[in-house]
């Protein structure tokens, strides 16, 4: 066998007989309709919450941003109808994304990979990748911006889960197993650093990683990883007096309410105002300039000032449920030995799980200022995109697992 045969066959692996087999399994079972209202009814209505609320607090926190903007043409409801183009787009492609079936995806999925990789290297030439506040993390096509980082999440957790079922029989071993996903993973982490956009990066090595452990890399293993990458990060915040400053600026932001710790004292003082039913829908104050990004990474700040905590709260049990099923979703796609389902399944409630819980952490005061919005809620097209692939994906996850327990007990 030729080297670059061996090479394309490490990456895209080969299909074994088993694999096979299961693929013509599904095959024949998926063919017959089955209803979608068999879809599981707390992951879908979890979703659908979180994506209705995100619409209308969007718009709520986006009306004095788009009224006050120095850009001609933008009227108070400029955010709104841009995230309502963008949902609907979302949505299709998600209807889409359902109707394709998971051995598709399977088979997509190195390709997809190398789509994204190539997409994050163009946004980093000049002149091709578009700058915006010392950040170069988008391409721009017309009045479209597109963050190759968002979709890169999505494309990590399909090729992570086919490595793993690719790998599973030396999943156990640190060479052969970890650490050709390891090199691949830290490549695009040096690529998502350079743009650069921390909080992508760590919410990427976590599907990764996290595929990796569900997979069965061992817990020596991955204990040893998860020092190394404690130690990694903090070299890497070390390094850097931006990331440097923000890390002190979370320890004591009112040490400098004006400067480092401006963003944090008002999502701190929105969260404050909102008590325990907040000031009524639209009623923020911190809304009105005080709060940047408030439409985007700082949404749930608004939300708190706005539905208090039990606007919070809601928004918390819904992401928490919306997790929840999806690794129940992948631990029934397991045990039907549907291996890769259920890895992508667990790969999107990781991805989703741990960008919520940073978003709002942020938010709250209880990690430090990251740049990452709340998965199906904040502002931005392409992140509401991926989300709705994902969510499309997962319902697809969700739909064979019904129709293979179907057509096993029949």
């Amino acid at each position: 066998m030729s080297v670059a045969a061996s090479l394309r066959k490490s990456f895209f692996g080969s299909t074994t007989g088993r694999d096979q087999l299961a693929a013509r399994t599904v095959g024949r079972l998926v063919k017959p309709q089955a209803p979608v209202s068999e879809l599981d009814p707390a992951l879908s209505w979890s979703a659908v919450i979180l994506l209705a609320l995100g619409l209308v607090m969007v718009y709520s926190a986006s009306i004095a941003t788009a009224e006050g903007s120095s850009f001609t043409g933008y009227e108070s409801n400029y955010f709104l109808v841009r995230h309502v183009l963008y949902l609907l787009v979302g949505l299709l492609m998600g209807v889409a994304a359902f109707r394709v079936p998971m051995t598709t995806w399977q088979r997509l999925a190195p390709w997809l990979f190398l789509g994204g990789v190539l997409l994050l290297l163009v946004t980093l030439i000049p002149g091709l990748g578009h700058k915006v506040g010392g950040a170069r993390r988008w391409l721009q096509f017309g009045a479209v911006n597109l963050q190759a980082s968002e979709l890169m999440k999505l494309f990590v957790a399909l090729y992570a889960a086919d490595y793993t079922v690719r790998k599973l029989d030396v999943m156990s071993s640190f060479k052969q197993g970890f650490m050709p996903m390891m090199g691949v993973i830290l490549f695009v982490g040096c690529l998502l650093l350079f743009e650069p956009d921390f909080g992508a990066f760590v919410v990427i090595v976590t599907i990764a990683f996290g595929v990796l452990f569900l997979g069965g890399v061992g817990l020596r293993v991955f204990t040893l990883l998860g020092l190394a990458a404690v130690v990694g990060f903090v070299l890497l915040i070390w390094i850097s007096p931006y990331r440097r400053d923000r890390i002190f600026g979370f320890m004591n932001p009112w040490a400098d309410p004006f400067g480092d710790g401006y963003q944090l004292t008002h999502a701190l003082i929105a969260f404050g105002r909102g008590e325990w039913f907040g000031v009524g829908l639209g009623g923020s104050i911190e809304k009105l300039f005080y709060l940047p990004e408030s439409h985007t990474d700082f949404l749930l700040a608004v939300i708190a000032e706005e539905l208090g905590f039990v606007g919070v709260l809601a928004v918390i049990v819904c992401f928490a449920v919306l997790v929840q099923r999806a690794f129940v979703i992948g631990r029934e796609a397991i045990r039907l030995e549907q291996n890769y389902a259920g890895l992508v399944a667990q790969a999107i409630g990781l991805w989703i799980g741990t960008q919520g819980f940073i978003s709002m952490g942020v938010n709250m005061g209880l990690l430090p200022t990251k740049g990452l919005t709340l998965p199906l809620m904040s502002y931005g097209g392409s992140g509401l995109l991926a989300n709705c692939l994902a969510l499309g994906i997962l319902l697809r996850i969700d739909w064979e697992v019904r129709v293979l327990k179907r057509g096993s007990s029949a």
